[in-house]
């Protein structure tokens, strides 16, 4: 099959779909790559080194997808590559629809075939694919959320770790899967305090048993007195996920005043439609803004900061599923991997991811009567 990696166009987004490596492994495959000129650079990769992998580049974003079947990218396409998706296209990205619905039904219009990396599934029904950035972005949201909190950026002035003879900074962590346990992680290396909030009783314990640190609380999101945490709280960092689905809004506008001033919010869930009620999208450019003297940040891919360990991560674990979305009878492998299949979120103009669709008021079909 012939596939094309184009350079990401989003705001400030250097990663880049497939590493040479995994080039070399799928042109050992029998299959053809092509690559936008330029796309690895902000990763640390250059042209060279894909020619040296076997690909074959392209000199424009238009000429990419007119050559290629699989597309394979980091983020969302923008309006300028929906555009260029055709019937005959399948691709393989980060979708995030559930917030979008404009971009949902661009990409309905295509007809293209659209895979997403957050919802395909392995064999025990975790999600492979958004687990090394959700790692990645963990670790950033308190290492950015610590910058934050300086005076010059706005904040409070307060140092996480403290220094002796001071309390630390407190740090309280919403969802502890792998992005707040990995929040939760750097917090503590700082020399935080954390109180991470988390609703599964199965969960909580196997936090409790990961974390045996006098610094470190896990509670219950039920009969949880708020507003008093937050009075006591200098970063909060919104790590909350259901797969496919927007985020669960867990502040108002009215909880920001049980904060101190100079407090950081930091939603890593803003590419789902974040956690906070206050929370807009913002990039590395311009990554906070200050609203009712809390500073907000909110940028929505966090591991590009990190390209070059991103990409690797994201191209190891995504190479194996290219290879399946690559087999020319696209039904058998569906129907062969039930954790590619999850990943499946449009197909002939229809939608068919469920929690996409609840969260439009849509509806969605199943898959298999259509392809």
């Amino acid at each position: 099959m012939r596939i094309g990696i184009p350079k990401e166009i989003k705001a400030q987004e250097y990663r880049v779909g497939l590493t040479p490596d995994a080039v070399a492994d799928l042109v050992a495959a029998g299959h053809s790559l092509f690559v936008e000129t330029g796309a690895g650079c902000g990763s640390g990769y250059s042209d060279d080194d894909y020619l040296a992998a076997g690909a074959q580049l392209s000199v424009s974003m238009a000429s990419l997808y007119r050559d290629a079947q699989l597309i394979v990218k980091v983020k969302e396409p923008q309006a300028s590559e929906v555009v260029l998706l055709q019937a005959d296209h399948r691709l393989f990205c980060y979708l995030h629809l559930a917030p979008t619905p404009d971009l949902t039904t661009s990409l309905m219009a295509s007809g293209a075939l659209c895979v997403a990396y957050e919802t395909i599934t392995d064999e025990q029904g975790r999600l492979p694919l958004l687990k090394p950035m959700s790692e990645i972005a963990g670790r950033l949201s308190v290492q950015a959320g610590a910058h934050c909190l300086e005076k010059a950026q706005g904040g409070s002035g307060v140092l996480l770790g403290g220094v002796s003879g001071l309390e630390p900074g407190h740090v309280l962590i919403f969802g502890g899967g792998v992005v707040g346990s990995n929040a939760a992680d750097v917090a503590l290396g700082m020399g935080a305090k954390v109180t991470l909030v988390e609703p599964f009783a199965a969960r909580r314990t196997s936090l409790e048993a990961q974390f045996k640190h006098p610094r470190f609380s896990v509670c219950d999101s039920a009969n949880l007195d708020l507003r008093s945490l937050l009075n006591d709280v200098d970063m909060v960092v919104g790590a909350a996920l259901v797969p496919g689905a927007a985020a669960p809004k867990l502040l108002s506008r009215t909880d920001l005043s049980a904060l101190a001033a100079g407090s950081v919010l930091v939603d890593v869930s803003v590419d789902q439609g974040g956690c906070f009620e206050t929370t807009k999208p913002t990039t590395h450019l311009e990554p906070t803004f200050l609203l009712d003297g809390i500073v907000h940040y909110c940028v929505a891919n966090i591991p590009s900061a990190v390209a070059r360990t991103a990409s690797q991560a994201l191209s190891q674990s995504t190479l194996r599923f290219v290879h399946l979305l690559a087999e020319q009878n696209i039904k058998q492998a569906f129907l062969d991997n039930a954790g590619l299949a999850a990943g499946l979120s449009i197909a002939k103009g229809k939608l068919t991811c469920a929690a996409v669709a609840g969260a439009q008021g849509r509806d969605a079909i199943d898959w298999q009567k259509i392809i």
